[in-house]
Protein backbone atom coordinates (compact mmCIF):
# COMPACT_ATOMS: atom_id res chain seq x y z
CA UNK A 1 0.00 0.00 0.00
CA UNK A 2 1.27 3.12 -1.17
CA UNK A 3 0.32 5.89 2.40
CA UNK A 4 0.75 9.70 1.76
CA UNK A 5 4.16 10.28 3.45
CA UNK A 6 4.47 13.39 5.82
CA UNK A 7 6.94 14.76 7.95
CA UNK A 8 5.30 14.12 11.22
CA UNK A 9 4.86 10.55 10.35
CA UNK A 10 8.62 10.21 9.83
CA UNK A 11 9.46 12.00 13.00
CA UNK A 12 10.74 11.07 16.40
CA UNK A 13 9.24 13.26 19.40
CA UNK A 14 10.96 13.85 22.36
CA UNK A 15 8.64 14.80 25.25
CA UNK A 16 9.92 17.76 27.88
CA UNK A 17 8.05 18.21 31.28
CA UNK A 18 9.87 21.60 31.94
CA UNK A 19 9.55 21.46 35.59
CA UNK A 20 11.38 18.76 35.72
CA UNK A 21 13.95 19.10 32.62
CA UNK A 22 16.30 21.89 33.06
CA UNK A 23 16.88 24.36 35.70
CA UNK A 24 18.91 27.44 34.70
CA UNK A 25 18.42 29.85 37.52
CA UNK A 26 19.21 27.14 41.05
CA UNK A 27 15.65 27.91 41.91
CA UNK A 28 14.93 24.28 41.72
CA UNK A 29 12.19 24.53 39.25
CA UNK A 30 13.24 23.64 35.40
CA UNK A 31 12.38 26.70 32.71
CA UNK A 32 13.43 27.41 29.59
CA UNK A 33 16.48 28.66 29.30
CA UNK A 34 16.80 25.05 31.11
CA UNK A 35 15.54 23.71 27.88
CA UNK A 36 17.49 26.27 25.64
CA UNK A 37 21.11 25.06 27.32
CA UNK A 38 20.05 21.15 26.44
CA UNK A 39 19.07 21.78 22.71
CA UNK A 40 22.30 20.32 21.69
CA UNK A 41 22.18 17.29 23.52
CA UNK A 42 18.55 16.47 22.03
CA UNK A 43 20.63 17.84 18.64
CA UNK A 44 23.04 14.94 19.05
CA UNK A 45 20.35 12.31 20.16
CA UNK A 46 18.94 13.15 16.38
CA UNK A 47 15.22 13.75 17.52
CA UNK A 48 13.09 16.02 15.39
CA UNK A 49 10.27 17.34 17.51
CA UNK A 50 9.84 18.76 21.05
CA UNK A 51 6.34 17.86 22.51
CA UNK A 52 6.31 20.73 25.51
CA UNK A 53 4.03 19.59 28.73
CA UNK A 54 2.29 23.03 29.24
CA UNK A 55 4.55 26.49 29.85
CA UNK A 56 1.68 29.16 29.96
CA UNK A 57 0.60 30.83 33.25
CA UNK A 58 -1.03 28.71 35.57
CA UNK A 59 -1.34 28.29 39.59
CA UNK A 60 0.20 24.66 39.03
CA UNK A 61 -3.05 22.87 40.71
CA UNK A 62 -1.94 20.30 37.89
CA UNK A 63 1.14 21.34 37.55
CA UNK A 64 0.46 23.34 34.36
CA UNK A 65 -2.23 21.38 32.72
CA UNK A 66 -4.82 24.32 34.62
CA UNK A 67 -3.87 27.24 32.62
CA UNK A 68 -4.74 31.39 33.82
CA UNK A 69 -3.64 32.50 30.68
CA UNK A 70 -2.31 31.49 27.30
CA UNK A 71 -0.54 33.99 25.81
CA UNK A 72 1.30 33.70 28.65
CA UNK A 73 4.67 32.71 30.11
CA UNK A 74 3.90 30.70 33.84
CA UNK A 75 6.47 33.14 35.86
CA UNK A 76 8.94 29.79 37.44
CA UNK A 77 9.52 28.86 33.43
CA UNK A 78 10.67 32.34 32.27
CA UNK A 79 9.15 35.44 29.79
CA UNK A 80 7.70 35.09 26.36
CA UNK A 81 10.89 36.72 25.35
CA UNK A 82 12.31 33.16 26.67
CA UNK A 83 9.89 31.53 24.68
CA UNK A 84 10.46 33.16 21.81
CA UNK A 85 14.55 32.15 21.90
CA UNK A 86 13.89 28.65 22.69
CA UNK A 87 10.98 28.24 19.62
CA UNK A 88 14.84 30.10 17.42
CA UNK A 89 17.00 28.27 19.08
CA UNK A 90 15.34 24.76 18.09
CA UNK A 91 14.37 25.95 14.59
CA UNK A 92 18.21 26.87 13.83
CA UNK A 93 18.90 23.16 15.16
CA UNK A 94 16.33 21.91 13.07
CA UNK A 95 14.30 20.53 15.90
CA UNK A 96 10.55 21.81 15.82
CA UNK A 97 8.57 22.78 19.33
CA UNK A 98 5.13 21.34 19.66
CA UNK A 99 2.82 22.95 22.12
CA UNK A 100 0.65 21.14 24.68
CA UNK A 101 -2.99 22.38 24.30
CA UNK A 102 -5.09 22.29 27.11
CA UNK A 103 -8.82 23.29 25.91
CA UNK A 104 -11.68 21.01 27.77
CA UNK A 105 -10.73 23.22 30.98
CA UNK A 106 -8.96 26.19 32.40
CA UNK A 107 -7.90 26.90 35.65
CA UNK A 108 -10.58 28.83 37.79
CA UNK A 109 -8.35 31.61 37.97
CA UNK A 110 -8.68 32.21 34.08
CA UNK A 111 -9.98 35.82 33.90
CA UNK A 112 -13.22 33.93 32.24
CA UNK A 113 -14.03 31.79 34.48
CA UNK A 114 -13.38 34.83 37.51
CA UNK A 115 -16.15 36.52 35.41
CA UNK A 116 -17.91 33.33 35.00
CA UNK A 117 -18.87 32.71 38.68
CA UNK A 118 -20.14 36.52 39.25
CA UNK A 119 -23.79 36.12 37.96
CA UNK A 120 -25.99 34.24 36.73
CA UNK A 121 -26.35 36.70 33.51
CA UNK A 122 -22.54 37.58 33.21
CA UNK A 123 -21.27 37.78 29.63
CA UNK A 124 -19.09 35.11 30.55
CA UNK A 125 -21.69 32.21 32.48
CA UNK A 126 -22.07 30.40 29.73
CA UNK A 127 -18.54 29.77 28.51
CA UNK A 128 -18.38 26.85 31.92
CA UNK A 129 -21.23 24.26 32.44
CA UNK A 130 -23.41 25.36 35.68
CA UNK A 131 -26.16 23.51 37.08
CA UNK A 132 -28.37 23.21 40.06
CA UNK A 133 -28.14 21.23 42.26
CA UNK A 134 -30.62 18.64 43.11
CA UNK A 135 -31.72 19.96 46.38
CA UNK A 136 -29.96 22.42 48.54
CA UNK A 137 -26.24 21.56 48.49
CA UNK A 138 -26.32 18.03 46.55
CA UNK A 139 -24.45 17.93 43.32
CA UNK A 140 -26.73 17.70 40.04
CA UNK A 141 -25.40 14.35 39.52
CA UNK A 142 -23.29 11.56 41.12
CA UNK A 143 -20.12 11.51 38.71
CA UNK A 144 -16.92 11.29 40.23
CA UNK A 145 -13.51 13.26 38.91
CA UNK A 146 -10.72 11.99 37.38
CA UNK A 147 -8.60 13.18 40.48
CA UNK A 148 -10.83 12.07 43.27
CA UNK A 149 -14.06 13.40 44.47
CA UNK A 150 -17.06 14.84 43.07
CA UNK A 151 -17.27 15.95 39.62
CA UNK A 152 -18.83 19.14 40.69
CA UNK A 153 -18.05 22.19 42.84
CA UNK A 154 -20.73 24.25 44.78
CA UNK A 155 -19.85 28.04 44.17
CA UNK A 156 -21.62 30.26 47.30
CA UNK A 157 -21.45 33.53 44.73
CA UNK A 158 -24.57 32.37 42.87
CA UNK A 159 -25.73 28.74 44.78
CA UNK A 160 -25.18 26.90 41.53
CA UNK A 161 -22.64 24.09 40.61
CA UNK A 162 -19.59 24.14 38.12
CA UNK A 163 -18.43 20.79 36.09
CA UNK A 164 -14.78 20.41 36.74
CA UNK A 165 -13.74 16.59 35.12
CA UNK A 166 -10.07 16.94 37.11
CA UNK A 167 -9.47 19.20 39.81
CA UNK A 168 -12.02 21.63 41.70
CA UNK A 169 -9.68 24.41 40.45
CA UNK A 170 -9.53 23.13 36.75
CA UNK A 171 -13.51 24.10 35.49
CA UNK A 172 -14.88 22.68 32.21
CA UNK A 173 -15.50 24.54 29.36
CA UNK A 174 -18.74 24.52 27.31
CA UNK A 175 -17.95 23.86 23.93
CA UNK A 176 -21.55 24.18 22.96
CA UNK A 177 -21.16 27.51 23.18
CA UNK A 178 -19.58 29.38 20.08
CA UNK A 179 -17.74 32.23 21.62
CA UNK A 180 -15.55 29.82 23.51
CA UNK A 181 -14.46 27.95 20.50
CA UNK A 182 -14.24 31.26 18.66
CA UNK A 183 -11.72 32.20 21.68
CA UNK A 184 -10.02 29.05 21.67
CA UNK A 185 -9.34 29.16 18.10
CA UNK A 186 -8.15 32.54 17.92
CA UNK A 187 -5.29 31.92 20.46
CA UNK A 188 -4.33 28.49 18.37
CA UNK A 189 -4.16 30.86 15.35
CA UNK A 190 -1.70 33.20 17.66
CA UNK A 191 0.46 30.51 18.69
CA UNK A 192 0.57 29.21 15.14
CA UNK A 193 1.25 32.49 13.49
CA UNK A 194 4.51 32.93 16.14
CA UNK A 195 5.64 29.97 14.55
CA UNK A 196 5.10 26.47 16.27
CA UNK A 197 5.02 23.87 14.81
CA UNK A 198 1.74 21.75 16.29
CA UNK A 199 -0.15 20.88 19.14
CA UNK A 200 -0.55 17.71 21.25
CA UNK A 201 -4.50 18.59 22.37
CA UNK A 202 -5.03 17.27 26.47
CA UNK A 203 -7.72 15.42 26.92
CA UNK A 204 -9.42 16.37 23.46
CA UNK A 205 -11.68 13.41 23.67
CA UNK A 206 -13.99 15.64 26.38
CA UNK A 207 -14.69 18.20 25.21
CA UNK A 208 -18.42 17.48 23.92
CA UNK A 209 -20.42 16.84 26.74
CA UNK A 210 -24.25 15.43 26.30
CA UNK A 211 -26.98 17.97 26.99
CA UNK A 212 -28.24 15.34 29.94
CA UNK A 213 -26.31 14.63 32.10
CA UNK A 214 -28.07 11.64 34.13
CA UNK A 215 -26.27 9.82 37.12
CA UNK A 216 -23.36 7.62 35.58
CA UNK A 217 -22.74 3.77 36.39
CA UNK A 218 -21.33 3.35 39.92
CA UNK A 219 -17.87 2.59 40.62
CA UNK A 220 -16.70 3.09 43.84
CA UNK A 221 -18.20 6.20 45.50
CA UNK A 222 -19.27 7.77 42.28
CA UNK A 223 -20.72 7.01 39.05
CA UNK A 224 -18.67 7.61 35.66
CA UNK A 225 -18.97 9.91 33.60
CA UNK A 226 -17.36 8.34 30.51
CA UNK A 227 -20.78 7.64 28.25
CA UNK A 228 -21.51 11.40 28.37
CA UNK A 229 -18.43 13.49 28.50
CA UNK A 230 -16.07 11.33 26.09
CA UNK A 231 -16.50 11.09 22.89
CA UNK A 232 -19.50 13.15 22.85
CA UNK A 233 -22.24 14.00 20.76
CA UNK A 234 -20.22 16.86 18.62
CA UNK A 235 -16.44 16.16 19.36
CA UNK A 236 -16.07 15.50 16.02
CA UNK A 237 -18.13 18.11 14.46
CA UNK A 238 -15.86 20.74 16.86
CA UNK A 239 -12.27 19.26 15.75
CA UNK A 240 -13.62 19.66 12.22
CA UNK A 241 -14.40 23.49 12.66
CA UNK A 242 -10.90 24.13 14.66
CA UNK A 243 -9.62 21.79 10.81
CA UNK A 244 -10.97 24.66 9.09
CA UNK A 245 -10.19 27.67 10.77
CA UNK A 246 -6.82 27.01 12.52
CA UNK A 247 -5.16 23.79 11.79
CA UNK A 248 -5.65 23.36 8.19
CA UNK A 249 -4.11 26.71 6.93
CA UNK A 250 -0.72 25.46 8.58
CA UNK A 251 2.35 22.81 7.73
CA UNK A 252 1.60 21.71 11.60
CA UNK A 253 0.94 17.91 13.78
CA UNK A 254 -1.46 17.47 15.96
CA UNK A 255 -1.73 14.73 18.57
CA UNK A 256 -5.03 14.10 20.23
CA UNK A 257 -5.26 12.38 23.94
CA UNK A 258 -8.37 10.35 23.19
CA UNK A 259 -8.41 8.09 26.79
CA UNK A 260 -10.75 5.05 26.19
CA UNK A 261 -11.24 5.49 22.17
CA UNK A 262 -10.95 2.57 20.28
CA UNK A 263 -9.72 1.72 16.56
CA UNK A 264 -12.34 2.33 15.32
CA UNK A 265 -13.21 5.98 16.91
CA UNK A 266 -9.53 6.74 16.07
CA UNK A 267 -10.15 6.26 12.40
CA UNK A 268 -13.01 9.02 12.97
CA UNK A 269 -10.68 11.66 14.97
CA UNK A 270 -7.52 10.55 12.58
CA UNK A 271 -8.20 9.02 9.30
CA UNK A 272 -6.37 9.52 6.55
CA UNK A 273 -9.22 11.90 4.85
CA UNK A 274 -10.75 12.55 8.37
CA UNK A 275 -9.76 16.50 8.28
CA UNK A 276 -9.50 16.38 11.92
CA UNK A 277 -6.05 15.25 13.61
CA UNK A 278 -2.95 13.63 12.50
CA UNK A 279 -2.90 10.63 15.24
CA UNK A 280 -4.35 10.33 18.75
CA UNK A 281 -2.56 8.69 21.65
CA UNK A 282 -4.32 5.74 22.69
CA UNK A 283 -3.68 4.02 25.99
CA UNK A 284 -5.21 0.62 25.75
CA UNK A 285 -1.38 -0.60 26.59
CA UNK A 286 -0.96 1.44 29.84
CA UNK A 287 -4.51 1.62 31.24
CA UNK A 288 -4.98 -2.43 31.84
CA UNK A 289 -7.50 -3.29 34.94
CA UNK A 290 -5.99 -2.06 38.30
CA UNK A 291 -6.96 -3.50 41.40
CA UNK A 292 -7.65 -0.41 43.11
CA UNK A 293 -9.04 2.01 40.08
CA UNK A 294 -5.82 2.36 38.22
CA UNK A 295 -3.35 1.49 41.11
CA UNK A 296 -1.77 -2.21 40.80
CA UNK A 297 1.48 -3.46 41.30
CA UNK A 298 1.10 -5.99 38.82
CA UNK A 299 2.60 -6.04 35.03
CA UNK A 300 0.87 -6.49 32.15
CA UNK A 301 0.83 -9.94 30.68
CA UNK A 302 3.07 -9.94 27.69
CA UNK A 303 0.17 -12.26 25.50
CA UNK A 304 -2.11 -9.21 26.27
CA UNK A 305 0.29 -6.23 25.59
CA UNK A 306 1.32 -8.28 22.39
CA UNK A 307 -2.52 -8.23 21.27
CA UNK A 308 -3.50 -5.03 22.07
CA UNK A 309 -0.39 -3.44 20.15
CA UNK A 310 -0.62 -5.21 17.28
CA UNK A 311 -4.36 -4.67 16.65
CA UNK A 312 -3.59 -0.81 16.82
CA UNK A 313 -1.10 -1.65 14.16
CA UNK A 314 -2.99 -3.67 12.13
CA UNK A 315 -6.59 -2.38 12.37
CA UNK A 316 -5.01 1.62 11.60
CA UNK A 317 -2.66 0.44 8.70
CA UNK A 318 -3.77 2.19 5.41
CA UNK A 319 -6.45 3.93 7.10
CA UNK A 320 -4.91 5.78 10.28
CA UNK A 321 -1.99 6.72 12.07
CA UNK A 322 -0.34 5.27 14.97
CA UNK A 323 1.52 7.10 17.81
CA UNK A 324 3.99 4.93 19.87
CA UNK A 325 4.34 5.41 23.01
CA UNK A 326 5.43 3.55 26.73
CA UNK A 327 5.40 6.28 29.20
CA UNK A 328 4.66 10.15 29.46
CA UNK A 329 4.55 12.74 31.94
CA UNK A 330 1.46 10.93 33.04
CA UNK A 331 2.70 7.04 33.15
CA UNK A 332 5.17 5.67 35.47
CA UNK A 333 8.93 5.20 33.55
CA UNK A 334 8.51 2.29 31.02
CA UNK A 335 12.00 0.47 32.37
CA UNK A 336 10.15 -0.11 34.95
CA UNK A 337 6.95 -0.90 33.96
CA UNK A 338 7.37 -2.99 30.94
CA UNK A 339 11.05 -3.91 31.60
CA UNK A 340 13.30 -4.56 34.62
CA UNK A 341 14.74 -2.23 36.39
CA UNK A 342 16.95 -4.41 38.62
CA UNK A 343 21.02 -2.91 37.92
CA UNK A 344 21.77 -6.67 36.10
CA UNK A 345 18.81 -6.06 33.66
CA UNK A 346 18.18 -2.17 33.34
CA UNK A 347 20.00 -1.63 30.39
CA UNK A 348 19.30 -4.73 28.30
CA UNK A 349 15.56 -4.40 29.26
CA UNK A 350 15.60 -0.51 28.72
CA UNK A 351 16.96 -1.35 25.19
CA UNK A 352 14.38 -4.48 24.35
CA UNK A 353 11.45 -1.62 25.12
CA UNK A 354 13.13 0.56 22.57
CA UNK A 355 13.75 -1.81 19.92
CA UNK A 356 10.60 -2.99 20.30
CA UNK A 357 8.44 0.10 19.87
CA UNK A 358 10.21 1.88 17.38
CA UNK A 359 10.31 -0.81 14.90
CA UNK A 360 6.50 -0.41 14.96
CA UNK A 361 4.67 1.67 12.33
CA UNK A 362 3.61 5.31 13.68
CA UNK A 363 5.53 7.99 15.69
CA UNK A 364 7.43 6.84 18.25
CA UNK A 365 7.48 9.70 21.28
CA UNK A 366 10.30 9.60 23.72
CA UNK A 367 9.55 11.16 27.15
CA UNK A 368 12.63 13.00 28.96
CA UNK A 369 15.10 10.53 30.39
CA UNK A 370 13.53 7.29 28.82
CA UNK A 371 16.49 7.56 26.46
CA UNK A 372 19.11 6.95 29.56
CA UNK A 373 16.63 4.17 30.93
CA UNK A 374 15.78 6.26 33.78
CA UNK A 375 13.65 4.40 36.39
CA UNK A 376 10.79 4.70 39.12
CA UNK A 377 11.84 6.74 42.03
CA UNK A 378 11.79 4.93 45.35
CA UNK A 379 9.55 6.57 47.30
CA UNK A 380 9.46 5.80 50.85
CA UNK A 381 6.48 8.41 52.59
CA UNK A 382 2.97 9.73 51.46
CA UNK A 383 5.19 13.12 52.04
CA UNK A 384 7.34 12.56 48.73
CA UNK A 385 4.17 13.12 46.61
CA UNK A 386 4.02 16.24 44.57
CA UNK A 387 0.85 14.85 42.41
CA UNK A 388 -2.19 15.68 43.06
CA UNK A 389 -3.88 12.50 41.61
CA UNK A 390 -0.98 10.24 43.70
CA UNK A 391 -2.05 12.61 47.05
CA UNK A 392 -5.57 12.08 46.61
CA UNK A 393 -5.41 8.51 45.80
CA UNK A 394 -3.31 7.33 48.88
CA UNK A 395 -6.35 9.64 51.17
CA UNK A 396 -8.67 8.17 49.52
CA UNK A 397 -8.22 4.65 49.25
CA UNK A 398 -5.88 4.70 52.07
CA UNK A 399 -6.31 6.99 54.65
CA UNK A 400 -9.74 7.19 54.54
CA UNK A 401 -10.59 4.31 52.47
CA UNK A 402 -10.62 0.41 53.01
CA UNK A 403 -6.74 -0.92 51.69
CA UNK A 404 -4.08 -0.82 54.34
CA UNK A 405 -0.97 0.96 53.77
CA UNK A 406 1.02 -1.90 53.17
CA UNK A 407 -0.97 -3.19 50.44
CA UNK A 408 -1.48 -0.01 48.60
CA UNK A 409 1.75 1.20 49.04
CA UNK A 410 3.22 -1.11 46.05
CA UNK A 411 0.23 -0.10 43.79
CA UNK A 412 0.63 3.66 44.44
CA UNK A 413 4.49 3.68 44.29
CA UNK A 414 4.28 1.52 41.17
CA UNK A 415 2.55 3.53 39.03
CA UNK A 416 2.38 7.20 40.39
CA UNK A 417 2.74 10.16 37.99
CA UNK A 418 5.03 11.62 40.13
CA UNK A 419 7.92 8.52 38.76
CA UNK A 420 8.09 10.12 35.89
CA UNK A 421 8.43 13.66 36.86
CA UNK A 422 11.75 13.16 39.46
CA UNK A 423 14.52 15.45 37.40
CA UNK A 424 16.37 14.11 34.48
CA UNK A 425 19.79 13.25 35.37
CA UNK A 426 22.26 15.03 33.61
CA UNK A 427 25.79 14.35 35.60
CA UNK A 428 26.45 12.74 38.72
CA UNK A 429 27.03 15.94 40.48
CA UNK A 430 25.03 17.49 43.56
CA UNK A 431 21.18 17.23 42.21
CA UNK A 432 22.33 15.51 39.08
CA UNK A 433 23.07 18.74 37.27
CA UNK A 434 19.52 19.71 37.05
CA UNK A 435 19.95 22.16 39.75
CA UNK A 436 22.18 24.26 42.06
CA UNK A 437 19.55 24.95 44.69
CA UNK A 438 16.67 22.63 46.18
CA UNK A 439 14.44 20.85 43.52
CA UNK A 440 11.01 21.27 43.48
CA UNK A 441 10.85 16.99 43.93
CA UNK A 442 13.46 14.63 44.54
CA UNK A 443 15.71 13.71 42.19
CA UNK A 444 16.03 9.58 41.86
CA UNK A 445 19.32 8.53 43.85
CA UNK A 446 20.50 6.34 41.45
CA UNK A 447 21.51 9.20 39.26
CA UNK A 448 25.16 8.60 40.35
CA UNK A 449 25.06 5.51 37.83
CA UNK A 450 22.09 6.96 35.47
CA UNK A 451 23.20 9.97 33.97
CA UNK A 452 23.16 11.73 30.60
CA UNK A 453 27.05 12.80 31.13
CA UNK A 454 28.25 8.89 31.32
CA UNK A 455 25.86 7.63 29.08
CA UNK A 456 26.96 10.26 25.98
CA UNK A 457 29.94 9.31 26.15
CA UNK A 458 29.66 5.12 26.62
CA UNK A 459 28.80 3.99 22.91
CA UNK A 460 27.16 0.60 24.50
CA UNK A 461 25.04 3.01 26.71
CA UNK A 462 21.10 3.03 26.52
CA UNK A 463 21.38 6.71 25.17
CA UNK A 464 23.58 5.54 22.43
CA UNK A 465 21.59 2.65 21.61
CA UNK A 466 18.16 5.20 21.42
CA UNK A 467 20.38 7.53 18.87
CA UNK A 468 20.98 4.38 16.52
CA UNK A 469 17.17 3.71 16.37
CA UNK A 470 16.30 7.16 15.52
CA UNK A 471 19.35 7.09 12.88
CA UNK A 472 17.58 3.99 11.48
CA UNK A 473 14.22 4.71 11.58
CA UNK A 474 15.26 7.67 8.94
CA UNK A 475 17.26 5.55 6.85
CA UNK A 476 14.89 2.73 6.20
CA UNK A 477 11.28 3.90 5.20
CA UNK A 478 10.00 -0.01 6.07
CA UNK A 479 10.34 1.25 9.69
CA UNK A 480 7.85 4.08 9.17
CA UNK A 481 5.56 2.63 6.76
CA UNK A 482 5.92 -0.75 6.28
CA UNK A 483 3.21 -3.54 7.06
CA UNK A 484 3.33 -5.22 10.38
CA UNK A 485 2.46 -8.72 10.97
CA UNK A 486 2.79 -10.48 14.63
CA UNK A 487 4.39 -13.81 15.36
CA UNK A 488 4.26 -16.15 18.05
CA UNK A 489 0.97 -14.62 19.68
CA UNK A 490 0.64 -16.76 22.35
CA UNK A 491 4.45 -17.19 23.35
CA UNK A 492 4.57 -15.95 27.36
CA UNK A 493 8.10 -14.45 26.95
CA UNK A 494 9.18 -13.53 23.38
CA UNK A 495 7.68 -10.43 20.94
CA UNK A 496 8.13 -10.98 17.77
CA UNK A 497 7.02 -9.44 14.56
CA UNK A 498 7.87 -8.75 11.12
CA UNK A 499 7.93 -5.47 9.12
CA UNK A 500 7.69 -5.08 5.25
CA UNK A 501 7.23 -2.88 2.46
CA UNK A 502 8.05 -3.93 -1.64
CA UNK A 503 10.88 -6.48 -1.06
CA UNK A 504 12.33 -4.99 2.00
CA UNK A 505 11.66 -7.36 5.22
CA UNK A 506 12.75 -6.86 8.96
CA UNK A 507 12.30 -9.25 11.59
CA UNK A 508 11.89 -8.00 15.11
CA UNK A 509 12.53 -10.44 18.18
CA UNK A 510 12.50 -8.85 21.33
CA UNK A 511 12.53 -11.00 24.73
CA UNK A 512 10.34 -9.87 27.39
CA UNK A 513 11.70 -12.43 30.22
CA UNK A 514 15.06 -12.77 32.77
CA UNK A 515 15.88 -15.85 31.43
CA UNK A 516 17.05 -17.53 28.45
CA UNK A 517 14.68 -18.44 26.04
CA UNK A 518 15.30 -21.25 22.13
CA UNK A 519 14.19 -18.82 19.26
CA UNK A 520 14.12 -20.56 15.73
CA UNK A 521 15.05 -17.64 13.00
CA UNK A 522 12.51 -18.35 10.07
CA UNK A 523 14.38 -19.38 7.01
CA UNK A 524 13.39 -16.04 5.30
CA UNK A 525 15.59 -14.99 7.25
CA UNK A 526 18.70 -17.24 7.07
CA UNK A 527 21.00 -14.90 5.15
CA UNK A 528 19.74 -11.75 6.44
CA UNK A 529 21.79 -8.57 8.08
CA UNK A 530 21.24 -7.45 11.66
CA UNK A 531 20.51 -4.10 11.82
CA UNK A 532 20.56 -3.88 15.37
CA UNK A 533 20.99 -5.80 18.37
CA UNK A 534 21.46 -5.25 22.13
CA UNK A 535 24.07 -8.27 22.78
CA UNK A 536 27.03 -9.20 20.34
CA UNK A 537 24.28 -12.25 19.33
CA UNK A 538 25.58 -14.46 16.43
CA UNK A 539 22.44 -14.50 13.83
CA UNK A 540 23.62 -16.66 11.21
CA UNK A 541 22.48 -19.81 12.04
CA UNK A 542 18.94 -21.30 12.31
CA UNK A 543 18.38 -22.10 16.30
CA UNK A 544 19.81 -19.58 18.61
CA UNK A 545 19.57 -18.88 22.33
CA UNK A 546 18.22 -15.44 23.68
CA UNK A 547 20.16 -14.04 26.70
CA UNK A 548 17.70 -12.58 29.06
CA UNK A 549 15.78 -9.27 27.69
CA UNK A 550 17.62 -9.75 24.31
CA UNK A 551 16.27 -7.62 21.26
CA UNK A 552 17.85 -8.15 17.84
CA UNK A 553 16.04 -6.95 14.30
CA UNK A 554 17.68 -9.10 10.67
CA UNK A 555 16.62 -7.62 7.58
CA UNK A 556 16.26 -8.94 3.86
CA UNK A 557 16.52 -7.73 0.60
Amino acid sequence: MDMKRAWWKEAVIYQIYPRSFMDSNGDGIGDLQGIISRLDYLKYLGIDVIWLSPVYQSPNDDNGYDISDYQDIMDEFGTMADFDELLAAAHERGIKIVMDLVVNHTSDEHRWFVESRKAKDNAYRDYYIWREGKDGQTPPNNWGSCFGGPAWQYDGETGMYYLHLFSKKQPDLNWDNPKVREEVFDMMTWWCDKGIDGFRMDVISMISKTEEMPDGEAHGMYGSFDPYCVHGPNVHKYLREMNEKVLSKYDIMTVGETAGVTTEQAKQYAGEDAHELHMVFQFEHVEGDGKYGKWTDEKIPLIRLKKILSRWQTELYGKAWNSLFWDNHDQPRAVSRFGDDRPQYREMSAKMLATCLHMMQGTPYIYQGEELGMTNYPFQSPEEFRDIESINAYREWCEEGPVPHETFWSCITFKSRDNARTPVQWDDSPQAGFTTGEPWIAINPNYTQINAKAETADPGSVFHYYKKLIALRKAYPVIVYGRYELLMEDDEDLYVYTREMDEEKLLVVCSFCDHETGFTIPDEFAKASCLISNTDGNYDRAEITLKPYEAFVLRTI
